[in-house]
């Protein structure tokens, strides 16, 4: 086994039941890790059942009743800690992360840095959980508002970004006073388990046991127990619009609160005016970076007809540069697909593009060949479609990008905001009016619009999320912090007389 693993607690066998301390034999079936490059065995988890769920959840529910009273600056220490010893790992749990999800390694040590950004983000935070102080309508009385801590939170999070969302919730959810159990993807459990590993020393050495809780299982179990116990009041789940669905579905009728980053269909708006160089790159980096598998990946380029052959032969000669391969090879720029599931899904996309009229002008292949034997690798794709094809409606989490030719900018808004999700966007101008008239009320209709930067890779200083089928959470920066929290309005008489709101009389 690589030594990186065996530095990150990584074993043969590992338990996938964590409460404070490692359930030593979790009572759930024994789940494989599969290095997507390859088709091979890295590890095995054996994964928790419903008791281990139980017991995690009353561990968590009673550390809650200890953390919630820990001022919130302390809690901001711990996470400034946890913050330094992912410093310390950030180059082998970004290898981890390549070697289980496929990312290449840049990309897989940048999610680690947005964990370390948030990490710090949450200690300037820590001091910063503001309420707001109202006057009152009447006399020598006080009003206020504060916030407080939830309780339990679930964290439900996908195989694409397999720790940096947990770290996004896990962070601001422990400087809010909230405990937390965390239900890692099944497709790349040994990168919670590593996480786990990491943080476990900084927990026990600041008395902060069952505050951050793992539970590796199947959704079908313990993703239905997860989001169906009122112990749980906050459930934020990343995944796709289906998933979101059933979990809104299952904590509503609870009148729990959910966070939910769902699907997104991303577009960038290419204008006549655009510097078309900085558009290739950014729509090269959005459809293909970490293979199409971002929640932000760029899904749609639509652009103004007078220059879209230009942009066409542009992306076809970038994409002939995008060497495939090994994620940890440094000179890969797209690794594989996380499994062949994903790849039939893919190559039915392509299919259906096809049949509705599309047509595909660069890659669409599967590579199974050679160096790419055994491994879930296809090549990243360029389509030429139109609005009316239902496949454009629909996100195929795969490197196709569909080219959409239009007339005006207003039709190019027309064409953006006509499909069923709403999370990252963004427009290539020079021309300042354009620009905002996308970031206007008519414009974009998504969570994240940017101008001359493309729709992935979005700072944790703002916050992340969308609209419509994406689901309406947010996490990470800004105010999400309010999330995780419960509003609590207070009134303080200190006057001798009981008067009463809106001038009421009520008896003598």
């Amino acid at each position: 086994m690589e030594n990186f693993l065996k530095e990150l607690g990584i074993k043969e066998v590992n338990s996938g039941a964590y409460d404070g301390d490692w359930i030593k034999k979790p009572g759930g079936k024994e789940l494989i890790s599969i290095n997507p490059a390859t088709g091979k065995e890295i590890a095995r988890v054996i994964q928790a059942d419903e008791n281990d769920f139980e017991r995690i959840v009353k561990k968590a529910d009673e550390a809650f009743k200890t953390w919630r009273m820990v001022p919130a600056p302390k809690r901001g220490e711990i996470a400034r800690q946890i913050g330094n010893e992912l410093r310390k790992h950030k180059e082998n749990l970004g290898k981890l992360v390549a070697l289980e999800m496929g990312k290449i390694q840049p990309e897989g040590e940048g999610e680690v840095q947005e964990m370390i950004d948030i990490a710090d983000f949450s200690v300037g935070l820590s001091r910063q959980l503001y309420g707001l102080t109202m006057h009152s309508e009447r006399p020598l009385h006080r009003m206020y508002e504060q916030w407080h801590p939830l309780g339990v939170i679930g964290i439900i999070s996908a195989f694409n970004f397999p720790v940096a969302v947990w770290a996004w919730n896990a962070m601001i959810a422990a400087v809010c006073g909230d405990t937390m159990i965390w239900k890692p993807s099944s497709k790349t459990p040994l990168c919670g388990i590593a996480v786990q590993n990491i943080i476990h020393d900084v927990l026990k050495r600041n008395d902060a046991s069952g505050v951050m809780c793992m539970v590796v299982g199947a959704g079908r179990t313990i993703g239905e127990k997860m989001i169906g116990d009122k112990r749980i009041p906050l459930v934020s789940a990343t995944g796709s619009t289906r998933m979101g669905k059933r979990i809104g579905e299952v904590v509503g009728a609870r009148l729990g609160n959910c966070i939910l980053e769902l699907g997104g269909n991303n577009a960038v708006l290419v204008n006549e005016d655009a510097d078309l160089d900085m558009a290739t790159r950014a729509i090269l980096f959005g459809a293909v970076g970490t293979a199409g598998q971002r929640c932000t990946s760029t899904r749609r380029v639509i652009v103004q007809e007078s220059i879209a052959d230009d942009l066409i032969n542009r992306l076809k000669k970038a994409y002939t540069q995008v060497n495939i391969g090994d994620p940890l090879d440094e000179n890969t720029l797209m690794g594989p697909l996380i499994d062949q599931d994903a790849v039939d899904v893919m190559m039915n996309a392509l299919d259906l593009i096809k049949k509705e009229g599309g047509e595909i002008i660069c890659g669409g292949k599967a590579l199974t060949d050679g160096k790419y034997a055994g491994g879930f690798y296809v090549e990243p794709t360029i389509a030429i479609g139109n609005r009316s094809m239902q496949i454009i409606q629909d996100e195929t989490f795969a490197p196709i990008v569909y080219i959409i030719k239009v007339k005006d900018i207003k039709e190019a808004i027309e064409v953006h905001n006509d499909v069923p999700q709403g999370l990252s966007s963004a427009m290539f101008t020079t021309n300042l009016l354009s620009a905002e008239k996308f970031l206007c009320h008519a414009g974009s209709d998504c969570g994240i619009a940017n101008i001359n930067i493309g729709t992935s890779g979005a700072e944790i200083g703002g916050a992340f999320g969308g609209e419509k089928e994406t689901g309406g959470g947010r996490e990470a920066g800004s105010d999400s912090w309010k999330a995780y929290m419960r509003r609590q309005t207070n009134t303080i008489n200190w006057s001798p007389e009981l008067p009463l709101a809106q001038g009421i009389k009520f008896g003598d």
